[in-house]
C-alpha cells in the first residue's frame, strides 16, 4: 500500500487556541480607528504634520534672526514668542518636530529589526541564545543616558548620538520579545502538528510562528517611539543631542531656561509638543495591547 504524504504547503492555517483571526493585523488595524487608538492616531498625524509642512504655517526660517525681535512674548505676529537671538520660536519648534521624529522613525525601527534577528536567531539556536542573552543583559545593565553620557564622549555630541543610543536600547527589547514570543507559539498544537507531518523548522518559523509575534512587536514599537520621543528630548536638553542652533524640541527647552521669566511660552511650547507625542504614541500602544488581549 502506497504511503499518503501531506506536503507542508498544503497544511491548512491555523486558528489559535482562542478562536483569533488567523490573520493577526485586522484588529490591530480596527484598535487603530476607534478611541484611544484612534485619538493616538490623530494626536501624532497633527503633530507630525505640523512639523511637515513647516514651510507653509510659518514664514520664518529656523535660524532666522529677526531685527528688533528679541524676546518678544506671544502674539498673532509670533505665536510663541521669539527667544534671546532675535528667532521665532513657533518656527523652531515646527523644525524641531521634523529633527525629533526623524530620529524616532529611524532609530527604532533599525533597533526593532537588529533585535528581531537577534532574537530569532536566539530562538533556533542554543550557542546564539546563550550569547544573546549575555549581551541584552550587558546593554540593560546601563541606563540609556549614562550610556549616552559615555559615547557622546566617544563620538561627540549630535544626531548620530543619538540615534546610536535609541539603537542600543531597543535591541535587549525586542530581541527577547521576539524570543518570549517565538518559544511560547512554538508550544501551539498547531506548530507542533505542523512539524510531525515534516515541515522544516524555517517554514514553520515563516507560515505559523512570525504571523503570531506581530502583534507584540506592533504594541512594542509604539511604545518604544514614545521613550525614543523622551530620550532624544533629555540627551538634547542636557546638550549630548542635537546641538544648537539646529531645532530640536530638547535643546529648545534648554534654550529657554534662562529666559522664562520674559518669555514662558518659549518653553511651553515645546514641551506640549514633547508631551503630545508621548502620550499620542502611548496611547496608540494602549489600544493595540488591548485588541492584542481581547483578539
Amino acid at each position: 500500500m502506497s504511503e499518503l504524504v501531506i506536503a507542508p504547503d498544503t497544511v491548512a492555517e491555523p486558528i489559535d487556541i482562542v478562536g483569533r483571526e488567523s490573520n493577526p493585523s485586522k484588529p490591530l488595524l480596527r484598535a487603530l480607528t476607534r478611541g484611544q487608538g484612534l485619538a493616538g492616531v490623530l494626536l501624532v498625524g497633527l503633530i507630525a504634520a505640523a512639523g511637515l509642512f513647516a514651510g507653509v504655517l510659518t514664514k520664518y526660517g529656523p535660524l532666522e534672526q529677526i531685527p528688533g525681535a528679541n524676546l518678544l512674548g506671544p502674539s498673532g505676529e509670533h505665536w510663541l514668542g521669539t527667544d534671546n537671538v532675535n528667532r521665532d520660536v513657533f518656527t523652531r519648534v515646527l523644525y524641531g518636530i521634523r529633527i525629533n521624529l526623524l530620529i524616532c522613525l529611524i532609530a527604532v525601527p533599525l533597533g526593532a529589526l537588529i533585535g528581531a534577528l537577534a532574537g530569532l536567531l536566539a530562538s533556533v539556536n542554543t550557542v546564539a541564545d546563550v550569547i544573546t542573552q549575555r549581551v541584552f543583559d550587558l546593554i540593560l545593565a546601563f541606563p540609556a543616558l549614562i550610556f549616552a553620557i559615555a559615547l557622546s564622549a566617544v563620538t561627540g555630541p549630535g544626531a548620530h548620538a543619538v540615534i546610536i543610543v535609541i539603537v542600543a536600547a531597543e535591541i535587549p527589547i525586542f530581541g527577547r520579545q521576539i524570543r518570549t514570543a517565538i518559544l511560547a507559539v512554538r508550544e501551539q498544537p498547531f506548530v507542533e502538528a505542523a512539524e510531525v507531518i515534516g515541515a522544516g523548522t524555517w517554514w514553520t518559523l515563516r507560515k505559523h510562528v512570525l504571523p503570531n509575534v506581530i502583534e507584540p512587536l506592533a504594541v512594542q514599537l509604539a511604545l518604544s517611539m514614545s521613550l525614543a520621543v523622551f530620550v532624544e528630548g533629555a540627551m538634547s536638553f542636557i546638550g549630548i543631542g542635537v546641538r544648537p542652533p539646529d531645532p530640536s524640541l530638547g535643546s529648545i527647552i534648554a534654550e529657554s531656561i534662562g529666559d522664562l521669566d520674559a518669555n514662558p511660552a518659549f518653553a511651553v511650547g515645546p514641551l506640549l509638543v514633547v508631551s503630545g507625542l508621548t502620550l499620542g504614541f502611548l496611547l496608540i500602544a494602549q489600544a493595540l495591547g488591548r485588541a492584542r488581549r481581547i483578539g
